[in-house]
């Protein structure tokens, strides 16, 4: 997959999200929920979520989409600077110079996958929206901050409390289950652009072994030699 583009408003550009979203859907079966055709199955018969187009098995990937040629993106200003502070936390750079996902887009990507009309992915919407309003109101109540305005400890002490690693108080169950989703479209995301690749030892498409083309012996065997 290319570098994505990411234009003066900070957002990726939208013929770059179908491609990411269709790379991730692709790659779900390196993460543990739903397969890629589960994750974007086109139900012609069903209501679309938005008011957005559905681009079914087929989207035209060589065309340059301006904004309401897809469908609307969901994700408030607010919610959207939450989201790119959780993704950072959740996936820092393993090697310097590498970019933060925040950087690379995974932001844009998750609420590209939130906002497109279809019944699968529409159902992440409510389940990240809420979670992103909740980081911010949790961050509100014990610190007095906005989470992205948090220090790294203070965000930590959040989201330990709701990742799993230790048992989660009842009251934060629906706290998990944001954690969760998010997690997962976040690293779907990251691990679909050139620096995920990286990080995973995912060469792609390239050779890995000199040929010099058949033996003698095949060519033997084939009457060529």
């Amino acid at each position: 997959m290319e570098n994505i583009p990411v234009d003066h408003t900070g957002q990726i550009d939208r013929r770059a999200a179908l491609k990411w979203i269709g790379a991730a859907a692709a790659a779900a079966a390196l993460f543990p929920h739903a397969s890629a055709q589960g994750r974007l199955q086109r139900q012609p018969d069903a209501p679309a979520a938005t008011g957005g187009k559905r681009i079914g098995w087929d989207p035209v990937l060589n065309k340059t989409y301006a904004p309401g040629d897809l469908w609307p993106l969901t994700l408030t200003p607010k919610q959207r600077k939450a989201a790119a502070s959780l993704t950072d936390l959740i996936l820092p750079p393993d090697n310097p110079g590498d970019k933060l996902p925040s950087q690379l887009g995974v932001q844009d990507f998750i609420d590209e996958w939130i906002s497109s009309p279809y019944d699968e992915t529409a159902k992440d919407r409510p389940v990240i929206t809420e979670g992103l309003d909740w980081l911010d109101a949790e961050a509100q109540r014990r610190f007095q901050k906005d989470f992205a305005d948090l220090a790294e400890p203070q965000k930590c002490a959040i989201a330990d409390d709701i990742c799993g690693k230790t048992a989660v108080k009842k009251e934060h169950k629906s706290a998990q289950n944001f954690f969760n989703r998010f997690r997962y479209l976040a690293a779907s995301g990251y691990y679909t652009t050139p620096q995920g690749w990286k990080d995973i030892g995912y060469v792609g498409n390239v050779p890995t072994v000199n040929f010099d083309g058949p033996t003698p012996e095949a060519l033997k065997h084939l009457g060529l030699a």
